[in-house]
């Protein structure tokens, strides 16, 4: 990446629907063989870097997070030279000290999704990838410095537990997953192993908008939507903060992913 600027794909999960950092400059409609995005992909300038926003959910949150087709982003995103990809997200708490409205940079997940597509490798060539260490290191150290410079911290070294969703957990549910996971959503997987497929850095700023129902109050929908329409500007500007400085040299090993993946 000598001399060369980063070009970061920033997907806005729930509550970001619109980057609000940027002017658009082009709108770009990308095709794929795995269908069309969530979204047309609005390009612009964040100083020297490029950058790429698409809505997770589509316009006005019309695709739920089990619907998504998540291969067609990510595919989309690497066609537009995409090498980082920052993701927002909400999320629900699964422990007392991660409170509504704190953030948090996960650096673990597990898998509780069922039906959804989860390689670009169906058949043909067929990659083993490894997903030990699923986030790119230096997205998420360079996200701990942008949310200090702004006096926004982060909880860190978190395990995200995926689930299928649209519904929210049972309360023996919940009870299960807080004893090996720290947060629970329903848009990481399998974003975060397709962006590995592609060899693209991959970083999660998730925002936590409730207590899972193990806390003994049943999740609300509407109790979510305020907590994150009240926090969006907060994440707004950690992004803010942190774009300019993912345009930096790469000094990960994302981008090899793949060099030993093959069979």
């Amino acid at each position: 990446m000598s001399g060369a600027h980063r070009v970061v794909g920033l997907i806005g999960g729930s509550g970001v629907y619109d980057p609000g950092l940027f002017t658009p400059t082009a709108t770009h409609k990308v095709s794929t063989p795995w269908g069309p995005p969530s979204a047309a992909i609005q390009e612009g300038q964040v100083g020297a870097l490029r950058v790429f926003f698409l809505p997770r959910h589509g316009p006005g949150h019309s695709i739920p997070a089990h619907r998504v087709n998540y291969r067609a982003n990510i595919d989309a995103l690497a066609q537009l030279g995409v090498d980082t990809v920052l993701s927002v997200s909400s999320v629900g708490s699964l422990q007392h000290e991660l409170k509504p409205g704190d953030f948090v940079l996960p650096t673990q997940f597990v898998d509780f999704t069922k039906q959804r597509p989860t390689t670009f490798y169906d058949g043909g060539k067929t990659y083993h990838i490894s997903m030990a260490d699923p986030f790119c290191p230096q997205v998420l150290s360079e996200a701990v410095t942008a949310g200090q410079s702004i006096g926004t911290q982060f909880h860190q070294g978190k395990t995200y537990v995926c689930v299928e969703g649209p519904r929210f957990s049972t309360r023996a549910e919940s009870r299960f997953f807080r004893g090996f996971a720290d947060i629970i959503g329903m848009t990481l997987v399998p974003e975060v192993t397709l962006a590995r497929e592609r060899a693209l850095c991959y970083g999660l700023l998730a925002m936590v908008t409730d207590y899972d129902v193990w806390a003994d109050h049943p999740v609300e929908a509407h109790e979510i939507v305020r907590v994150m329409h009240a926090n969006v500007a907060r994440m707004q500007n950690v992004v803010g903060a942190l774009l300019p400085r993912l345009d930096a040299p790469r000094t990960c090993e994302c981008s090899h992913a793949l060099d030993a993946a093959g069979v």
